[in-house]
C-alpha cells in the first residue's frame, strides 16, 4: 500500500504517524491492512501528517506493488 511506502521511506512507525495525525495507532494499523477503509477525514488527516496533496489523499490507499514490479524489471 502506497500508505505504507510513504511512512516507512520517512522510517516513521505506525504509532508515529498515528501521533502526527491526532488519530490512534491501532486505527493506522487497521487502515493500512486494509481491515479498516477510513473515512475522508482520517484519510486527509494522514495526507497532511504525510505533507501529501489533500485532493491526491485517496492515492494513498493504492496497492503500489504492481508500479514497483513494473520499475525493477529491465
Amino acid at each position: 500500500m502506497r500508505l505504507t511506502r510513504e511512512r516507512e521511506r520517512r522510517k516513521w512507525s505506525r504509532a508515529e504517524l498515528a501521533r502526527r495525525s491526532g488519530m490512534n495507532a491501532g486505527t493506522v494499523g487497521l487502515i493500512e491492512s486494509r481491515r479498516l477503509q477510513p473515512y475522508p477525514k482520517q484519510l486527509e488527516k494522514i495526507a497532511e501528517a504525510l505533507e501529501w496533496p489533500i485532493e491526491d489523499s485517496e492515492r494513498l490507499l493504492d496497492d503500489d506493488s504492481e508500479a514497483r514490479r513494473c520499475t525493477l524489471q529491465p
